[in-house]
């Protein structure tokens, strides 16, 4: 089994916002914590050094069964040009959301915004409920 490089921490996720730059990868990093929180009503857990995380999942790899671990539901974060989202797109139901979301480009696992103020509120809310319950809000998608 391979060992997973990104694990849960103990960091502090306000310290971690707090210090991000710009300033505007801040303000949004703030706001984007206040939303995935009231989203998904738990508290954000840091994962490895710069991902601000909500919930875990354990995954199995399709294409190799003994890679398996454990990564958030859902999450974000605050890199220096972009804010990285993660677990938006990984079901069928995010997936078909995710082009009414505003301005953003997609990653491997990830879907990239330059700011907050380029996507629809709303929308990111539906599409964490999804990566966070599943698109029924029953079980996670992962």
């Amino acid at each position: 089994m391979t060992t997973q490089k990104t694990q849960p921490t103990d960091a502090d996720v306000d310290e971690f916002l707090e210090a991000a730059v710009p300033n505007k990868r801040r303000e949004d990093g703030i706001a984007l914590n206040a939303i995935f929180t009231d989203v998904t009503g738990t508290v954000a857990v840091m994962w490895g050094p710069s991902i601000v995380g909500y919930g875990q999942y354990e995954y199995i790899s399709p294409s190799n069964p003994r890679n398996r671990g454990v990564w958030p539901k859902t999450g974000f974060s605050p890199r220096r040009t972009q804010l990285s989202l993660y677990g938006l797109k990984d079901s069928p139901a995010g997936a078909a959301l995710l082009p009414r979301l505003g301005t953003y480009t997609e990653g491997a696992g990830c879907v990239y915004v330059r700011k907050l103020a380029d996507i629809d509120e709303a929308v990111l809310r539906r599409l964490i409920t999804i990566a966070f319950k599943g698109p029924d809000d029953s079980e996670p998608t992962h």
